[in-house]
């Protein structure tokens, strides 16, 4: 079980009294008569203090009485059964909890510095036309229901890593490499969501999934060079086709225009055609040879 914040331990509180108990007899050994007198305040002011606990802003506190869940505990300063009686566990709900794969934060900021150092192997992703990748992703969540997310299972956070990296490379294992690295990565998280979040509700931990996003896919560094030629291939390729269609957008309706416009002339000078020869009747049109010949 996880360490969530709960306040002084039974045993801390019997520790505390048997040294002040010691204390008061070294020190009033001679007037017997104050020392119960002293224990009792001692003991109220210890088990006054030990009924006070403060919930942040962030945060939700689990009551248990007895062992037995009690109630959940707003934000705020609250009292508790002391010696023991209550205990509180204090969960942060109100965060968005992120977790890293492929890399670690070193140090947050504007321009936060990151280290891939030691994950090689976590980074490493088998794709479906059997590619390897270099993946680096993040998992966002928030803690439902902090009851279940403490006591339903050992390790919940754990349990999310767990399951989110399955579900990363059941998806990116069912794909090429050409999608994972390009056009495809928003469909795929998008999918992992999905069912990440369907699984967690299946195992009930009360964790509720906010975002999977791909930080970065990149081929790994042995083969990257010869990624890269491929992909400002393909760009190129990309670019020239784009080029065509433009050009094509461009002349063609231009042409048909023209032919529609010479088409519509009056009939007389069609039906000339027969009488009078092709280059004469060209040369005299309004519209270019060309055209004139595709018509006639």
């Amino acid at each position: 079980m996880q360490d969530w914040g709960n306040g002084p331990s039974t045993e801390d509180f019997e520790k505390k009294v048997v040294e002040i108990k010691d204390h008061f007899k070294k020190k009033f050994g001679a007037n017997k008569g104050l020392l119960p007198i002293l224990i009792v305040v001692v003991l109220l002011v210890i088990g006054g203090y030990s009924s006070m606990y403060e919930v942040d802003t962030e945060e939700t506190g689990v009551v248990l009485r007895f062992g037995k869940f009690s109630s959940f505990a707003e934000p705020g300063l609250h009292f508790k059964m002391p010696l023991g009686v209550d205990q509180i566990y204090l969960v942060q709900t109100g965060r968005v909890l992120k977790e890293e794969f492929g890399f670690r934060t070193i140090k947050p900021d504007v321009r936060s510095t990151y280290t891939k150092r030691g994950l090689e192997e976590e980074a490493l992703t088998l794709t479906g036309d059997l590619n390897v990748i270099d993946v680096e992703w993040i998992v966002q969540f928030q803690i439902a229901d902090p009851f279940k997310f403490i006591f339903g299972i050992k390790d919940p956070v754990g349990t999310v890593r767990d399951i989110a990296e399955a579900m990363v490379r059941k998806s990116i294992g069912n794909a090429n490499v050409s999608a994972a690295l390009t056009t495809e990565r928003a469909i795929l998280a998008s999918e992992i969501h999905k069912s990440l979040q369907a699984t967690l509700n299946r195992y009930d931990i009360g964790v509720r999934i906010v975002t999977v996003k791909f930080q970065d896919v990149t081929p790994p560094d042995p083969v990257k060079a010869a990624y890269n030629e491929v992909n400002e291939s393909e760009q190129q390729r990309e670019s020239l086709i784009f080029q065509a269609r433009e050009q094509f957008n461009r002349e063609v309706p231009r042409a048909r225009g023209e032919a529609k416009k010479c088409y519509r002339r009056p009939k007389v000078m069609l039906l000339s055609v027969s009488t009078r020869p092709v280059a004469r009747l060209t040369a005299s049109w309004p519209c270019s040879p060309n055209t004139a010949r595709l018509l006639l």
